[in-house]
């Protein structure tokens, strides 16, 4: 048990908002002080921590869940902050950036798991090998929801902008994010568990998968306009 959940003994919901919170302010810090650069890094490294997250199973509302959505539903607002002040064609470059952060970080830990451990390491190895080993289905499943769904998000979220002609922030933000979580999560579910599990415990993870990145869509939209009216610092060198 840590310091801090002795000092600040909350519900595992209350953390969950708490912890929701404070990645959508630092995502702001980052932002703020690395304008464009900030936000191509931050997908980078929410894409390889929310699939480190995924590994903890919690509970949630009443169901079990893992964790990682809300790191993982931060990608989607770098990817549309990205896509309203600077373009598709910079949102698209995001979306490769994570998925080739993805990629390399399972090459070098699957890599580096070869590596047999000294006396006395053998428990750290098991602790990274419980973490990083490979399971072929879930690494393919993460990396093709990761890429179909953020493309299309992309996509989606440029055609709301223009047929909207730049108003309603909010309902572009919103559904383009929401269906593409559908998306993401129907993806992921399908090629990681379908067929390996009874079909009502699927489609039991399915849901309340989405329902968690559905709330983490909806949390996001303030700071999605929070987002908008910034100019951060490095402004200069986003051009």
């Amino acid at each position: 048990m840590s310091l801090l959940s002795i000092a600040f003994p909350l519900s595992s919901e209350m953390l969950w908002i708490v912890f929701a919170l404070i990645q959508f302010c630092m995502f702001i810090i980052t932002y703020r002080f690395f304008g464009k650069t900030g936000l191509f890094v931050w997908i980078a490294f929410s894409t390889i921590v929310a699939n480190i997250q995924v590994v903890k199973t919690v509970e949630l509302f009443g169901v079990a869940a893992t964790l990682g959505n809300i790191t993982y539903g931060t990608i989607f607002l770098a990817s549309d902050v990205l896509n309203e002040k600077y373009g598709k064609q910079q949102a698209k470059q995001g979306v490769v950036v994570g998925f080739l952060a993805l990629i390399v970080m399972t090459l070098i830990m699957q890599y580096a798991l070869l590596f047999p451990p000294n006396e006395g390491g053998s428990d750290m190895q098991e602790a990274l090998q419980l973490i990083f080993g490979l399971q072929w289905r879930i690494a393919v499943g993460s990396l093709a929801a990761f890429f179909i769904s953020q493309r299309i998000d992309v996509w989606m979220y440029h055609l709301m902008k223009v047929k909207t002609k730049g108003r309603y922030l909010w309902l572009r933000s919103s559904v383009s994010t929401m269906v593409c979580q559908l998306i993401d999560t129907f993806i992921f579910c399908s090629i990681a568990f379908l067929g390996e599990m009874p079909a009502s415990i699927w489609w039991q993870i399915f849901w309340t998968t989405y329902l968690l990145k559905f709330l983490v869509a909806a949390m996001a939209t303030p700071f999605m306009y929070w987002a908008r009216s910034i100019k951060p610092r490095s402004v200069p060198s986003d051009n």
